[in-house]
C-alpha cells in the first residue's frame, strides 16, 4: 500500500507549511501528494507550486470540480503540468453536488451525472490520446458545439500541444454505488471520501470487478498523539460541515453514504443541528465510533494495529490528511 498526503483546500488562505509537508513527503518516500478545490483556492495552482519544489512526488488532484471547466480546459491544465512535471501528474476529478454547482458555479447540476461523468472522461480522454480532432454529440458535452444558440462555425479541434502521456491517470471522487461501478470502467482509480476497513461491504457489490492496476485511494485523518479524543475533534469536525452542510436537505450525497455506512439516524441528525444553525452541536453528534474507523488516531501502537486493516483489503494507496511532520514520519516507518 502506496503512502500519499493529502493537503485538501485552503481556508482563510495559503499555509505556509503545506509546501514543507510536501518536501518532507518526499523525503520519506510518500508516493504522491494531492490538492483540492471547494469554493476558494483552486487546486492546479497550488499543485504547480509544489511541483515546482519537488523532484520525484508524484502530483494529484483530489479532486478537480468538474463544473468549474469544460473538460478540454481540464485537459489542458493536466497536460501542462504533466510535461511541467516531468509527467508526474495525475488527475482526479469529481462531480460536486447542485448546492455547489448550481450555487457557486452557476450551473445547471446535471439530471444524468453518470451520463455528464462518463462524457466528461471521454472529452479528456480524446484530447490526452490526441489521435484526431476532439468529437462528441454528447447531452451535456458537444465538441464542436451545435446549440441553437451557437454561431455554426466551431469544427473540431485537437490540442496543439502534444500530451506527455497519453495514460496520465484519471481518477474519479464517486460516492454512489452506481457512480462507483461506472468509475471502476472508465476511469485508472477512484478516491473515496470515507473509507472504513470495517465496512468494505459497503463498496463490496461496485468494486466486484476491479480492473488490474486499478487505484483505490481513500483519504483519511493521520495524527500520532496521546488523546484520541481530542485527535479526532478534527475529523468530526470535517463530518459535522460534510454531513450538515455540504448540500441540501434532501440532497446531500455525503449524508447518504454515512448512512449507507450504518449511520443513517446520526447523519440526520447531524443534518437537522448544522441547518438549524447549531453547528457545534452537530460536530458534537459526530459519532466517535465512525470518526475512528475513517481515521487513523491515536499513539503509535494504536495506528500501528489500525493500519493493518487497511492493508486487508482493495485500498491501494492511503492518502493522509497529516498535520505535523512527526505523524508523517511514523506512517512511512509504519509502512516500510
Amino acid at each position: 500500500m502506496r503512502l500519499g498526503l493529502a493537503l485538501g483546500y485552503w481556508g482563510r488562505g495559503p499555509d505556509p507549511g503545506q509546501l514543507e509537508l510536501a518536501r518532507e513527503a518526499e523525503r520519506l518516500g510518500y508516493d504522491s501528494v494531492w490538492t483540492a478545490e471547494a469554493w476558494g483556492s483552486d487546486a492546479f495552482t497550488p499543485l504547480t507550486w509544489i511541483a515546482a519544489h519537488t523532484s520525484r512526488i508524484r502530483l494529484g488532484t483530489a479532486v478537480a470540480q468538474m463544473a468549474a471547466r469544460t473538460p478540454t480546459a481540464t485537459a489542458m491544465h493536466a497536460l501542462t503540468l504533466d510535461h511541467l512535471s516531468g509527467g508526474r501528474m495525475m488527475l482526479g476529478l469529481g462531480l460536486s453536488g447542485p448546492q455547489v454547482v448550481e450555487g457557486w458555479y452557476g450551473r445547471p447540476f446535471p439530471d444524468s451525472p453518470l451520463t455528464a461523468t462518463r462524457e466528461y472522461v471521454d472529452v479528456i480522454r480524446q484530447v490526452l490520446a490526441r489521435q484526431g480532432p476532439v468529437e462528441l454529440a454528447g447531452r451535456f458535452h458537444r465538441h464542436p458545439y451545435t446549440g441553437e444558440d451557437g454561431t455554426g462555425t466551431g469544427r473540431p479541434l485537437r490540442p496543439i500541444t502534444h500530451p506527455l502521456r497519453a495514460d496520465l491517470p484519471v481518477l474519479l471522487g464517486a460516492e454512489g454505488p452506481k457512480n462507483i461501478a461506472q468509475t471502476t470502467r472508465i476511469a485508472d482509480g477512484w478516491l473515496p471520501l470515507y473509507w472504513s476497513p470495517l465496512r468494505t461491504d459497503v463498496y463490496a457489490a461496485s468494486l466486484a470487478d476491479l480492473p488490474a492496476d486499478f487505484m483505490v485511494a481513500p483519504m483519511a485523518r493521520a495524527q500520532v498523539c496521546d488523546d484520541v479524543a481530542k485527535g479526532l475533534l478534527p475529523v468530526k469536525a470535517m463530518l459535522g460541515f460534510y454531513i450538515g452542510g455540504m448540500g441540501h436537505a434532501t440532497r446531500n450525497f455525503h449524508a447518504g453514504l454515512m448512512a449507507r455506512m450504518g449511520f443513517e439516524a446520526e447523519a440526520h441528525r447531524i443534518q437537522e443541528l448544522f441547518l438549524a444553525g447549531r453547528r457545534q452541536e452537530a460536530v458534537l453528534a459526530v459519532p466517535d465510533d465512525f470518526a475512528d474507523e475513517i481515521s487513523l488516531v491515536g499513539p503509535r501502537e494504536r495506528i500501528a494495529e489500525r493500519l493493518e486493516l487497511w492493508r486487508t483489503g482493495p485500498v491501494t494507496d492511503l492518502l493522509v490528511t497529516a498535520p505535523d511532520p512527526l505523524t508523517l514520519r511514523v506512517l512511512a516507518e509504519l509502512n516500510a
